[in-house]
C-alpha cells in the first residue's frame, strides 16, 4: 500500500479505524480532537503527522463520522475520495436518472427479461455497479487496488447500516453487490472454464492521464497519482471475452482507442464516455 497512516476523526469510527490499521499494518494517528475543527486546521493536523517517513505527495485513511476517505495530501492542497452509495447525487441518479434508459443499462443489454448477471472486473468505487444493481443486476465487482478496494469495502458497509436504519430499499440493492478479493486476470483465468459464468463482464480500465489536469475529475486525478494507467487492459479484454455468455463491455473515454485493436460489435457513444460492446457468439 502507498497509504502511510490512519487517521480517525472520529470517536464512533475510531474503532473500525484501529482495526484497519492493524489489518494492514499501518500507523494508527488518534485525531479525534480536531472532529470539529474547521477544515484548514484539520488539514494542518493531517500535514503535521506526515512529517518525516511518507512521501509528496501523501496518502493517508481518513475516517470521519461517515466513515473511510482516502487523502491525498500535498503542501498546499489535499483531495479526499470515497466510495458513496447513498449520498445525495447517487439518489438523485437512482431515482431521476433514466431506469433502464440509461446508456450503461443498454451497453450490458438490460431489457425486459430477467436480471443480467455482471462481472465488474475493474470496480474501483462501485459507481457503476451501484447503478447496473439499481436496476437489478446481480453484480459480482473485482478491485485489485488494495487502496480502493478497502474504500469500496467500507461504503458498502456504511451505506448498508445507514440503509437499514433509514431506506431499506437500498440494502436489498446493496446485497446484489459482492465484492471478492482478487486479481482480475488471475480470476477471469480460471473462470474461463467454470461452469456458471457471467452474462457479462464488464471493464473500465484506467485511461492515461489528460495533460490539463484541471479538466480531470477529483477522484481521476487521485487514482491516476496513486494507480496510474491499466497496460495490461488489452489482456484483460482477451480473458474477458472468453468468460462471457452474452456480452463484454467496455467503458472508454470517447476519443480513447479500442482495447487490444479489437473492433466492438457496436457502440454507444455519449458527450464525454463511449460503451464499446462485444457479443458473444
Amino acid at each position: 500500500m502507498r497509504v502511510c497512516r490512519i487517521i480517525s476523526l472520529s470517536n464512533a469510527q475510531e474503532a473500525k479505524a484501529r482495526a484497519l490499521a492493524d489489518r494492514c499494518s499501518l500507523p494508527f494517528v488518534d485525531g479525534t480532537s480536531f472532529a470539529g475543527a474547521k477544515a484548514r486546521q484539520i488539514q494542518s493536523f493531517i500535514r503535521s503527522q506526515l512529517e518525516g517517513d511518507c512521501t509528496h505527495p501523501s496518502f493517508v485513511f481518513l475516517f470521519n463520522d461517515e466513515g473511510l476517505l482516502l487523502a491525498r495530501v500535498e503542501e498546499e492542497q489535499m483531495l479526499s475520495i470515497r466510495a458513496d452509495f447513498c449520498g445525495a447525487t447517487v439518489n438523485y441518479r437512482r431515482h431521476k436518472g433514466g431506469g433502464k434508459g440509461q446508456m450503461i443499462a443498454k451497453a450490458v443489454g438490460l431489457g425486459t427479461g430477467d436480471a443480467t448477471t455482471v462481472l465488474d472486473a475493474t470496480a474501483g468505487l462501485g459507481s457503476d455497479a451501484f447503478v447496473l444493481a439499481s436496476l437489478g443486476c446481480e453484480m459480482t465487482l473485482i478491485e485489485r487496488v488494495p487502496e480502493v478496494r478497502v474504500l469500496l469495502e467500507d461504503g458498502l458497509r456504511s451505506a448498508t447500516e445507514w440503509g437499514t436504519l433509514n431506506d431499506i430499499s437500498l440494502v436489498e440493492i446493496l446485497s446484489r453487490m459482492r465484492l471478492i478479493e482478487a486479481d482480475a486476470h488471475k480470476y477471469l483465468s480460471k473462470l474461463s472454464t467454470a461452469e456458471i459464468r457471467p452474462e457479462v463482464v464488464y471493464l473500465d480500465p484506467m485511461f492515461p492521464a489528460r495533460n490539463k489536469s484541471a479538466l480531470v475529475k477529483k477522484e481521476m486525478r487521485v487514482f491516476h497519482e496513486l494507480i496510474g494507467a491499466d497496460p495490461d487492459a488489452d489482456k484483460l479484454l482477451e480473458l474477458a471475452l472468453t468468460c462471457a455468455t452474452k456480452r463484454v463491455v467496455v467503458k472508454r473515454p470517447r476519443i480513447a482507442p479500442t482495447l487490444a485493436d479489437s473492433k466492438p460489435s457496436f457502440t454507444l457513444e455519449g458527450k464525454s464516455n463511449r460503451f464499446d460492446i462485444y457479443i458473444c457468439h
